[in-house]
This record gives structure tokens, C-alpha cells and sequence, in this order.
């Protein structure tokens, strides 16, 4: 089962997604297509965290479901195991593409690491998270299970999704500005000089995947 649903938002970047999804669903949608260079006519339909749905969070299968995505060449249980990525968002646009959604509001929300102990599901993780790096043209010593491993598990997904199976997928990373109730950031200068050290800590360089990432910040403020 990998619809998971959620209570209503109280504080931090559960509460402003959200907030941004349900009641401001065009102002996300248009930073999207602005910030990766698509056609702005092109409208976009979130299909998670909705209210209606109980603002229901997705992963594994359920997740491609969702979004009425298949998977015809590399099938998902062949590249990750069970307990996979849990979207924060969810979206499609009327042209097939679909938008993949991580959401912060603080900065401590970009840590964490590999939890998973059955060895064939580390096996399989740790071969796919390779071939991601690869991929990026990360160099090799670089750990990919730790302190940053969410970021690089939806890169790995992003990497199966538009690389192993053609699907026109995005990689939407949504950073909140002033959230002030969670010691968030107060100006996009101290996201953009964090992720430019996760970027170094990683070895994320130039790569062919560039133009389908994408980060974009939202100031509460305006929510």
C-alpha cells in the first residue's frame, strides 16, 4: 500500500505544500513551467497532497499509478525496493509530463540517511544510486546513503523515470522562504549557499539531467 494519507498541516513544509497545492495550485504551477523553460500555456494539474484525497502522500507503485505513469522498460521493484520515496507532491501537465515534488521549509530538512537493513534491498539501492552517480558525473567517492540521502534517492528516481524509460519526468525541488516558526531561511541567498555545498558535497556537476531539475522558492510570506 503506498497511498498514505495525512492530516491537515499545522506548521512547517507539510502545511505549506499543502497550502501551495490546494489553495494557490496556479502560482506553483507557473514557477514550475518558469523556472524549466516550458511553455507557459501548459497547464498543470497536482494530483497530490489534494484535500479531497485526504492530502494523501504517494510512493512506490502507487505513486506511478497516480500520475497513470507505466514503466515499459525498467520496472520500479527492478530498480528500488519497497518503501521508496514518499512524494510531498504530485503533478501532471495536459502535454504527458509529470513533476516529481520535494519540499523544505528548513534547512535540517535536507538530512538524512539510508535506514534500510535487509541486505538484498541495500544491494539493490546501492547498485542504483551507482548508476544515478554515473550518470550525474559525480565522482565515485562521494557518499551518496549519507547526510543527503533524499536528495539523492529522488535523483535516482528522476534517472529511472527519464533516463531508463523515456518518461517526460521533472525533478521540482520547492523551498520555502520565511518560515519563520521553523528557523527557516529568511532570504533565497541562504537556500541557493546551501545547496551549492550539498551540490559540492555530492559532486554534482554539469550533467545531462540538469535541464529536468529544477529549484524553486516560495516565500510564505505570500501564501
Amino acid at each position: 500500500m503506498g497511498r498514505f494519507p495525512q492530516s491537515l498541516g499545522h506548521r512547517g513544509s507539510k502545511k505549506w505544500i499543502q497550502i501551495l497545492v490546494n489553495k494557490q495550485p496556479e502560482l506553483l504551477g507557473r514557477e514550475v513551467k518558469t523556472s524549466l523553460g516550458l511553455d507557459p500555456d501548459e497547464s498543470v494539474r497536482w494530483c497530490s497532497p489534494l484535500e479531497e484525497d485526504g492530502y494523501a502522500e504517494y510512493r512506490d507503485q502507487a505513486f506511478l499509478d497516480r500520475l497513470a505513469v507505466k514503466l515499459e522498460k525498467v520496472p520500479l521493484d527492478a530498480f528500488w525496493p519497497q518503501r521508496g520515496p514518499r512524494w510531498d507532491a504530485l503533478g501532471k501537465s495536459d502535454g504527458s509530463k509529470v513533476f516529481l515534488v520535494e519540499a523544505k521549509s528548513h534547512i535540517s530538512e535536507l538530512m538524512s540517511s539510508l535506514k534500510a537493513h535487509d541486505t538484498s534491498s541495500l544491494s539493490k539501492i546501492g547498485k542504483s544510486l551507482e548508476k544515478t552517480k554515473e550518470f550525474l558525473n559525480s565522482p565515485v567517492d562521494s557518499d551518496w546513503s549519507s547526510p543527503f540521502y533524499q536528495y539523492t534517492n529522488r535523483s535516482a528516481h528522476l534517472y529511472l523515470l527519464r533516463v531508463l524509460n523515456d518518461v517526460p519526468a521533472y525533478l521540482v525541488f520547492v523551498y520555502f522562504i520565511n518560515d519563520v516558526e521553523m528557523g527557516g531561511p529568511k532570504t533565497l541567498d541562504e537556500w541557493e549557499g546551501t545547496i551549492k555545498l550539498l551540490h559540492l558535497y555530492l559532486g554534482i556537476r554539469r550533467n545531462k539531467l540538469d535541464k529536468f531539475f529544477t529549484n524553486i522558492f516560495i516565500d510564505v510570506s505570500n501564501l
